[in-house]
């Protein structure tokens, strides 16, 4: 599974992306946080608020319970806002 990282969250992990074998039990974007969460304290900042960061997965917007596998593209980043 190929993870991107953008904006500060990509400052906080220290990385731009990566590429991840999660456990069978990470089913969900939820659960795939949660996951990356333990990895290191960079993503443990990173995902210490779950509601702060979006995901995108394979390119499509994606809710936490949005289904993940491998082979998958996940991306996370910040709310976007215009004006």
């Amino acid at each position: 599974m190929k993870i991107l990282y953008f904006a500060w969250v990509r400052q906080k992990i220290g990385l731009a992306e990566e590429e991840v074998s999660p456990p069978a039990e990470v089913r969900d974007v939820a659960g795939l946080i949660a996951w990356l969460a333990g990895r290191s304290a960079g993503h443990a900042a990173a995902f210490a608020d779950p509601r702060q960061v979006r995901a995108a997965v394979n390119q499509d917007f994606a809710t936490p319970a949005q289904p993940v596998q491998p082979g998958d593209e996940v991306a996370f980043f910040p709310p976007v806002t215009g004006g």
